[in-house]
């Protein structure tokens, strides 16, 4: 850690050396059809609760509001709304690629179409005209795709 003691107003620095991450986690079933369904047919699926009829994208075990255990995969649409946004202008390295993101960039949650709940990624607009809560929005896949959310490029705002 180093600060001048002639501007007191200087940012600090720390910085610990490299870095490494040894997590390894694994997915769902839900989970895993979701991403291979992006990665082979770059389309959508979300998990339907069998009591109250919530969709959620992206899927997950339990209804969030009536506990029900939940297996019906449905497909929903590539395009949606966007529900919260922001112009990011801070850069970062990305944990999963080393990779400092280029800055500024557009991320959001997105509800997509036939969706109930929201999904976070990455948007290609930084226009504060078009990037709003409401604008409508298309998913953008990678040419060669892994089976990561990463296979969404990004989000591209189309109104």
């Amino acid at each position: 850690m180093t600060k001048d003691k002639k501007n007191p107003n200087e940012l600090l620095y720390i910085t610990s050396g490299e870095m490494y991450q040894p997590y390894r986690y694994t997915l769902s079933s839900l989970s895993g059809r979701f991403l291979t369904e992006i990665k082979e047919k770059k389309k959508f699926l979300g998990v339907k609760c069998p009591e109250c009829g919530r969709v959620y994208v992206p899927p997950r075990a339990v209804c969030g509001r009536c506990y029900a255990r939940m297996n019906e995969m449905v497909q929903v649409s590539d395009e949606g709304e966007v529900v919260a946004c922001a112009i990011v202008e801070f850069g970062f390295v990305d944990p999963s690629t080393g990779i400092e993101r280029p800055v500024p960039y557009g991320t959001a949650f997105i509800r997509l179409d036939g969706a109930d709940t929201a999904l976070s990624h990455f948007l290609d607009c930084v226009d504060r005209e078009k990037l709003k809560v409401g604008a409508r929005v298309r998913a953008v896949f990678e040419e060669e795709r892994t089976g990561s959310i990463m296979d969404i490029k990004h989000f591209e705002v189309i109104d």
